[in-house]
């Protein structure tokens, strides 16, 4: 056992208190995120805290160039848009055409539809469609079983120095039970593991809503 330092432990109070005093949210992302939470897969919506999170990491980054890999019903993708630079693009890549046009409904309410290329298919059959070296950042967050491929084709598609942010990694604490043995999980952990020995990256992994990795590729 590591004889570490602990996180405060975060209360439903305490959750609040954090929303409270550090969620700037507009009013179109609060109305997509809470019509998303409605649906009955709305779980896998990124955390509210989450979304100004990897907007601050693309503005520090100056990123241009961004990639999202399982866009969902798109609230991960309205933060992002909404601090790109004049000419940046994210590309997003969403499986189900239902979602997609929910998140292209709420995208031109919040004013960055013009900032997204949604492409509505299998995110692998797109990825192979993108330059490699040409993104400053991808964000996966889509089915479980892929995400080693989608992380290995997202490194390929960041430039040196860009980031590869992977959603998901605590997966709910299971990553770190013996006695899950489910497939989602068993992907997960091999990433995870995988990336702890993947010396093309930098790599911090973040205890945040539920598990952040960030690999920043050398």
């Amino acid at each position: 056992m590591h004889n570490f330092v602990r996180p405060t432990p975060v209360t439903d109070r305490l959750y609040e208190y954090v929303l409270g005093v550090s969620l700037r949210e507009p009013e179109a992302l609060r109305a997509l995120r809470e019509e998303t939470g409605r649906l009955p897969e709305g779980e896998w919506q990124i955390a509210p805290e989450q979304g100004p999170f990897l907007a601050m990491l693309v503005q520090l980054m100056g990123a241009r160039n961004c990639l999202e890999v399982g866009t969902f019903t798109g609230y991960s993708a309205a933060w992002v848009a909404s601090v790109l630079p004049p000419g940046g693009k994210l590309i997003c890549c969403e499986v189900s055409e239902a979602y997609a046009a929910v998140a292209r409904r709420h995208w031109a309410a919040a004013g960055v539809a013009g900032r997204i290329d949604l492409r509505v298919g299998p995110a692998l059959d797109t990825l192979r469609t993108l330059a490699p070296g040409t993104f400053d950042y991808a964000f996966v967050d889509a089915d479980k079983a892929n995400y080693d491929a989608y992380y290995e084709r997202c490194l390929e598609l960041v430039r040196p120095g860009g980031l590869v942010a992977v959603d998901n990694t605590l997966w709910d604490g299971k990553v770190a039970d013996p006695a899950a043995t489910d497939a989602d999980t068993a992907a997960i952990r091999a990433l995870n593991a995988k990336l702890h020995g993947d010396t093309r990256v930098s790599l911090s992994v973040l205890p945040f809503a539920d598990g952040l990795t960030l690999a920043r590729k050398n």
